[in-house]
């Protein structure tokens, strides 16, 4: 997984337990929602296979943090009280407008970007430059 167990230090080991109801197969499973809705976002110009099978000091810590955000929020959600929403609530949403940010162009973050098949880099990039081939119509 992208995450890990560690990576969750806005909350307890003892409160993280109770967020996942005590299986972590509910933790992976909010995780990979968290990871695919982040892709989403992502996906028109970051490489997100790389970014998502980076591990340790390889991944992008900007990413983690939203995607421990967006994963509690999952969490927080399936709980029968939803114990702590408010503050869950709101930092999925600075998540989401942050991934909104990125998608538009506004924030570019130091991610894999596609590469094309020619070996260009960031392929996807909304903004182009050079110039197209010269015609010359010689008749």
């Amino acid at each position: 997984m992208f995450l890990t167990e560690s990576d969750y230090i806005v909350a307890s080991a003892d409160a993280l337990k109770i967020l996942q109801q005590s299986d972590t197969v509910n933790r992976e499973r909010a995780e990979r929602m968290a990871c695919e809705e982040m892709a989403g976002y992502l996906r028109n110009r970051y490489d997100t296979e790389k970014i998502f099978s980076a591990t340790g000091e390889d991944r992008n810590d900007t990413i983690v943090m939203y995607a421990c955000d967006i994963t509690l929020y999952h969490l927080v959600s399936w709980l029968p009280g939803k114990m702590g929403h408010e503050i869950r609530k709101e930092r999925y949403e600075y998540a989401i407008k942050w991934l909104e940010k990125v998608q538009s162009g506004k924030v570019t973050p130091d991610l894999p970007t596609y590469i094309g098949e020619n070996g260009e880099e960031d392929v996807n990039n909304p903004v182009k430059w050079g110039s197209g081939k010269n015609n010359t119509y010689i008749w």
